[in-house]
C-alpha cells in the first residue's frame, strides 16, 4: 500500500551514517536518505491533491527556519540514533501537521510524545550498537541548516520524492546561529 512522510532531509550525515545506515538501517535500502521524520504516516497518496499541497506551503512557511545539531548519540526503541538538538522546533512542525490533520497522528498514535531523532541502526544487537555509538561519538558534532521539509511516497517498495515545502527564512542579514 502507498504510504507518505514529511521528513527534513539531511544530507551532511550522509558522510558520517552513511555507511552504518547502509548496513544496519532497512529505509536507507528503500530510498530513505538520512533525514528527521516530522510526520510519519501522512495521508495516503490519494488524498494529496493541490489543495493539501497548498496547505502545507502555507503551514511550513509559517515556521522560521533554524540551525540544528547533532552532538551525541540516543537510543530509542531498539534503535541507536542521533539526537537532534535543539528539538523544540522539531517538535513544534509535528504538531503544527498533526494540529491540522488529526487523522494522520505520528507513527499512528503509538508514541504519546515522538521524540526527534535521525536513525542510524535498527534493531541490532548490543556489541553492533556500541560499536556504531563508539564511531560516530568520535565523530560529532554535525550541524545543519533546516529550510524545507520533504514530502516522500512509498510506492512498490521504494520511498522517493515528491515535494518540498520553504521554512520561512531569517530576514535580518548574516543572522545564522548555532545551537
Amino acid at each position: 500500500m502507498p504510504q507518505t512522510a514529511l521528513i527534513i532531509t539531511v544530507p551532511e550525515a550522509d558522510p558520517l551514517v552513511g555507511a552504518w545506515r547502509r548496513l544496519y538501517d532497512p529505509r536507507e535500502r528503500d530510498g530513505v536518505p538520512a533525514h528527521v521524520t516530522v510526520l510519519y504516516p501522512f495521508l495516503e497518496p490519494d488524498r494529496i491533491d493541490e489543495a493539501t499541497i497548498a496547505a502545507l506551503r502555507a503551514l511550513f512557511a509559517s515556521h522560521d527556519a533554524f540551525d540544528l545539531a547533532f552532538r551525541r548519540c540516543a537510543r530509542l526503541s531498539g534503535m541507536v540514533c542521533l539526537a537532534p538538538e535543539p528539538d523544540l522546533p522539531l517538535r513544534a512542525l509535528t504538531a503544527a501537521v498533526a494540529a491540522r490533520w488529526p487523522e494522520a497522528p505520528p507513527y499512528r498514535g503509538r508514541f504519546e510524545d515522538p521524540v526527534p531523532h535521525l536513525t542510524v541502526a535498527l534493531g541490532q544487537e548490543e556489541t553492533v550498537n556500541q560499536k556504531v555509538e563508539a564511531d560516530l561519538a568520535a565523530r560529532l558534532p554535525l550541524l545543519t541548516r533546516v529550510d524545507s521539509v520533504r514530502l516522500v511516497v512509498r510506492e512498490s517498495g521504494v520511498w522517493r520524492g515528491w515535494t518540498s515545502f520553504a521554512l520561512r527564512q531569517d530576514r535580518s542579514p548574516g543572522a545564522v546561529t548555532v545551537p
